[in-house]
């Protein structure tokens, strides 16, 4: 009787502390999901972006954060995130690999953000060096990495509301101001670089150009599953498919003006995907009749500070997963421990490292092309998220097809046939843009084809077996 007293008490106050509106939920999500980082490559794409967007957010990422909130909200499910919801599907080890692809990922998209981060503070301090030589751009990376790795000390809640102040003052008040100022640009009768008609927004042509172009719009509407576990936690259930709605039309929009901002503003053969943000800002402000080169670089830092902010935020968040597999012996029981503050310090140094490894290999065989180094690593955050995905709806399949008397509180659609329908069509679209990831970026230079290649098959290749290699001690670390 007295367990059954403490269950109700913890029961009572997890409601009483964790309940959450549907706009904090919105709030939560969007911080994960929208990002500056692709909007330059957005903008490069012309005015098939508003295609790509369209396809990417109705079909694929409603999907996604629908099927994450059907398995989220399954008894017993609620806690581990994909890890807890493909193990009950596929089984253990199938959980754990997917879980540390999800992890894993990451790792190199660490890159991507530390190269708009240089790029942002290049155009600031007029250093354009910062961004061209090899070993000044390795230990740029280097400090902004580890320094933001040495301040998770402080703990996660702390670095959790720092980062939700810097992605307010770094992200959401640049793109907003952007936007406005693209606005008072196109009022003032000011000349634009790309025409939107039928003809300009649906590609017509079906190549390995067009279809890479759409690659980074899959990894905009990454990460919208992360928050599925908090379904249970809203006040009315139904209103996530709301939340979710309202945060796939908000993502659509505020990369769709951000992005047309960019390509409307400033020609095609002038945007770099590492700087073009920034840049853009000089050119529009001055533009319309206010000191571009003085606010550009105000933007410029406001920038950097926002994107470092989200990074400290992916150094917090994944790692807390994979403390709790080391507890459960995935990993070496040397990981499973913390500081003082709760902090699995270890684990996010084991993370460091690699990231570290990854930005050497892709920061030196770019040489001077800081785009291509962009582009690579763009393509391999998202290929190894996809990886991700492939799993977690195969897992959804099965779930429908065997386990549909699970008792859940939400559901994608009542319809298990148009449930798996829906999937399918999700699963079809992950597979094809994982296999175009590897198709070399429009512009890539001739001899740096077949470099940016092998260094995504190597880089795929070497996640793949990890899980695999590091499961087969799974019962001795977990026996000590």
């Amino acid at each position: 009787m007295n367990n059954e007293k403490k269950e109700d008490w913890a029961l009572e106050q997890d409601l009483k502390y964790n309940r959450l509106t549907a706009f904090k939920l919105f709030a939560m999500t969007s911080s994960m999901v929208i990002s500056v980082d692709e909007l330059a490559p957005f903008g490069k794409t012309g005015a098939t972006a508003l295609f790509y967007l369209l396809i990417a957010g109705i079909a694929w990422f409603i999907p996604i954060t629908q099927i994450a909130g059907e398995m989220a909200s399954i008894d017993g499910w609620e806690k581990g995130g994909i890890f807890t919801w493909v193990k009950g599907s596929l089984g253990d080890k199938t959980g754990w690999t997917a879980m540390f692809y999800q992890w894993i990922h990451i790792t190199v998209g660490m890159d991507t953000m530390m190269y708009v981060i240089i790029g942002a503070l290049s155009i600031t301090f007029g250093t354009p060096w910062f961004n061209t030589t090899p070993i000044v751009r390795f230990l740029l990376m280097m400090i902004i990495l580890w320094g933001a790795t040495a301040i998770q000390v402080i703990g996660v809640r702390k670095i959790g509301r720092i980062a939700e102040w810097l992605f307010i003052l770094g992200i959401a008040t640049p793109v907003i101001l952007l936007i406005i100022s693209f606005l008072v640009y196109v009022a003032q009768g000011q000349p634009l670089h790309m025409t939107i008609n039928w003809q300009t927004v649906i590609p017509h042509k079906l190549n390995g150009n067009t279809l890479v172009a759409f690659v980074p719009f899959m990894l905009a509407f990454c990460g919208g599953e992360a928050s599925a576990p908090h379904v249970k936690n809203l006040d009315h259930i139904k209103s996530y498919s709301k939340v979710m709605l309202g945060l796939a039309v908000t993502a659509i929009c505020f990369d769709l003006l951000g992005s047309m901002a960019i390509g409307m503003t400033v020609p095609k053969s002038e945007i770099q995907n590492s700087t073009g943000f920034v840049y853009t800002y000089g050119r529009l402000l001055t533009s319309i009749g206010l000191p571009g080169d003085i606010l550009q670089k105000i933007v410029g830092v406001m920038l950097a500070c926002g994107i470092i902010g989200e990074l400290g935020n992916w150094i917090a968040g994944p790692n807390q997963g994979m403390y709790e597999a080391a507890k459960e012996g995935y990993m070496p029981k040397f990981f499973a421990k913390t500081t003082k503050h709760g902090v699995p310090l270890r684990i996010m140094i084991l993370q460091s490292s690699i990231v570290t490894i990854s930005a050497l290999l892709i920061t030196f065989t770019s040489g001077a092309d800081a785009d291509f180094a962009f582009n690579v690593s763009l393509a391999a955050t998202t290929a190894q998220y996809l990886m991700v995905y492939m799993i977690m709806l195969i897992a959804y399949m099965v779930l429908k097809k065997q386990h549909e008397d699970y008792h859940r509180l939400y559901y994608m659609s009542k319809n298990p046939n148009l449930s798996i329908a829906i999937s399918v069509l999700a699963l079809a679209i992950t597979i094809v843009a994982f296999f175009v990831t590897f198709v070399p970026a429009q512009g890539t230079p001739s001899n740096l084809r077949a470099v940016y290649v092998w260094t995504l098959i190597g880089m795929c290749a070497i996640v793949s077996v990890l899980p695999l290699i590091l499961y087969r001690w799974h019962e001795k670390w977990q026996q000590k």
